[in-house]
Parts: C-alpha cells; structure tokens; sequence
C-alpha cells in the first residue's frame, strides 16, 4: 500500500482512473485532465503543476484526488489571496501549496475519487505528505457531498462556505413555458432583449465538438482569449486545448455560434452531462446590444429544456444571473494548513465567513424573477 504523487496524469491509464468516477461528470474525466496537461494549459511554467494524489493496492488504483502544486492562486475560483498576503507580511511561506480541484473550472463535483477505506487513509497519510514535499497545506475545492462528510470526519479541515448561481428546469416544455412562471415585468423585459438581437440580423447554431473544423475552433480560441485581452489578462487555456478536446471528449462538447450575416461574431463554450448544461467559456469579436444575455443565458436554458437537462450551471460570481432566474447554490472548499497560527487565524475567521454567505444567499433569492405563486 502506497501514497505518492503523480507528475503526470498519463501515469496512470484512463480505463484505470475513469474507473473510480461515480459518475459522468465531465470534468474528472481523464481524457479532460490530461488535455490539460498534453495542451500545455497546466505546468510548471503556468504555476501549475500537475501533483495527482493516488493511493494504490498491490499494484492498483484505489482512490485519487486531482491536484497540482501551486505557485499563485489564479484560476481557482475560491479566494484566498488574502491569507497569503497576510502570509507574506508575517514571514511566513504560503506557496507552494497543494490544491485538489479542476484548474479554471468552478464547477462542484467529486473530488475525493474511489473506496471510501482508501480515501480514509489517505487523507489520514496526507498531512506528513504535505511536510514531506513542501507544501503549506492541503485545498480541496467545489466538493460533492460525498467528499464533504469524507473531509469533515477528519481532523484538522476547515471548510469554507461560497456562492454560485444554477437555473434549474422543474420541466419546461419550451422557452415560453419557462417565461410563463415570471413576473409580468420581467418575462417583457427578457422578450424585449431576445427581440433587439434578433432586430440586429443575429442568428443561432448549435454544434456539437466533433462537428467543428478547425478553423471554426481557431474563431472559438480568438473568442475566448480576446474576453481576457479584454481585461488585461492572458487566457488559461492554450490553442491545443481545444483540438485536443474535442477529439477525446466530443459529445461533451456544444458550441453556439452567434452569426451576422452568416459569418460567426461569437461564441459560447459549454460542457454537458445526462443532467446538467455546464456553461464555461463566451468572447466575441463584434459587440451587439445584449449579445451577451442571449449567447450565454437564454440560448442555453432553451438548449437545456428542448434536451432535458435538470441545471445549468453557468459558473462562477454574477449577482446579474438572479435576475436571470439562476438561483443561489452554496459551493464547499476545504482547508488544512500546516502553520498553526494561520490554520487558528482561518479556523476563527470562517464561521464568520459562513454566516454571512448563508444571509446572503438567503437574501439573494428575494431578487429572483420568478412569480410568487408559480410551482
């Protein structure tokens, strides 16, 4: 029996690894991970590096958890920026350390991989694992509620409380259905949106990843890393990740392409499962008036009622999604820090933290559109 880190994810097979999904999540997959890694969009240079925590049994795979070893704290979606600036004016060293997650994707799910036996041990093995290579502490983020009890019957986790916004469809028939269970003013509001873009010459099209060539993913890639050129930043995800996707994992994939005069003018990116519409990447390279709005929201709720998917998951942050109908959802992280000081400081200041994320939660819900007699 064994606990060891793995540099790669191609150490281990996918058969093997894919093995230990309790579901079709698409983000734990190993054909998603490792493209990660074969495009190039995590490693070392990136402050990413790929450290797989596997624990094995006379020779096979029992229980696993994705993760890197971290330089920075970007691309992670739970903030904790403010612990290692408060690290850095005490002298004490925050990085690197070890984060269990899907790089740059917010999206909850399992983490803590296989027979409950093994990950009991080897989250009791983790801490000396941790001093042995250097490493701060432990972060396991956006956690189902399988890896929640896991975590928290052990000593030492503290957990961390956040907020994301999911539509839910109870079983719509179409879009007007949906529309049917707003307020009066908002269902004009949204007809009125829809209306403008069609006014511009805006049509829709819907692909999924193994129908797209790629020149159509060269447009999907300038999309996405203009809406960080945007914002002064550099995208995550390189050119190769896309191709390289969309070979391993094309029925997961759909893209709508937003056309002017049937050249494309944007884009939205998203992922699927049996329930759930994953909504990931958007960029454009001509603005329209509420382009946005209708890529990225209304024709994804319309792809997941004419499917039948449950949720649609549209990301991190974006208190503007309320008003959309995307309700408030509570996300877990989990924490182990090695320094005494810093893990007392968090364990006294989380509480706190979570009580506030519940009021708002709670308070959020007030600004949804939905009528208040609607089912």
């Amino acid at each position: 029996m064994s606990l060891s880190f793995l540099a790669s994810l191609t150490a281990v097979s996918p058969a093997e690894w894919d093995a230990l999904l309790p579901d079709n999540n698409p983000f734990l997959r190993h054909a998603f991970l490792s493209t990660l890694e074969e495009s190039g969009s995590v490693n070392a240079r990136s402050g990413w590096r790929p450290a797989h925590l596997v624990w094995t049994e006379q020779g096979r795979l029992r229980a696993a958890l994705s993760g890197y070893g971290k330089s920075h704290s970007w691309g992670e979606y739970v903030f904790d920026h403010s612990w290692a600036d408060a690290c850095q004016r005490a002298g004490i060293r925050y990085y690197p350390k070890w984060l269990g997650a899907v790089p740059f994707s917010p999206v909850s799910g399992p983490r803590l991989l296989g027979a409950t036996s093994a990950l009991t041990t080897l989250l009791a093995e983790l801490p000396e694992m941790l001093a042995r290579h250097g490493f701060s502490g432990a972060h396991i983020n956006f956690t189902d509620a399988r890896g929640d009890a896991l975590l928290a019957a052990q000593p030492g986790w503290l957990e961390r409380l956040g907020c994301q916004y999911h539509w839910h469809n109870p079983g719509y028939r179409d879009f007007q259905d949906f529309l049917d269970t707003l307020m009066s003013r908002k269902r004009k509001q949204i007809r009125k949106e829809r209306e403008q873009v069609a006014a511009s010459g805006i049509t829709f099209r819907w692909q999924s990843g193994g129908e797209l060539s790629e020149a159509q993913w060269d447009f999907v890639y300038d999309c996405y890393a203009n809406t960080y050129a945007l914002r002064g930043q550099q995208p995550y995800l390189t050119r190769d990740f896309f191709s390289l996707l969309a070979e391993r994992m094309p029925q997961t994939i759909r893209v709508v392409f937003a056309l002017r005069d049937a050249q494309p003018a944007a884009m939205a990116f998203s992922l699927l499962d049996d329930n759930t519409f994953y909504g990931r990447y958007w960029g454009c390279l001509a603005e329209f008036d509420r382009l946005h709005f209708e890529t990225c929201f209304w024709q994804g709720i319309e792809y997941a009622i004419a499917h039948g998917l449950r949720r649609f998951d549209a990301g991190a942050q974006g208190e503007h999604k309320l008003t959309r109908g995307f309700a408030p959802a509570l996300t877990r992280s989990w924490h182990l820090l090695r320094h005494e000081g810093l893990q007392q400081a968090v364990a006294d200041f989380l509480p706190q933290e979570r009580e506030a994320v519940r009021a708002w939660a709670a308070e959020a819900r007030q600004a949804l559109p939905y009528r208040r007699d609607a089912s």
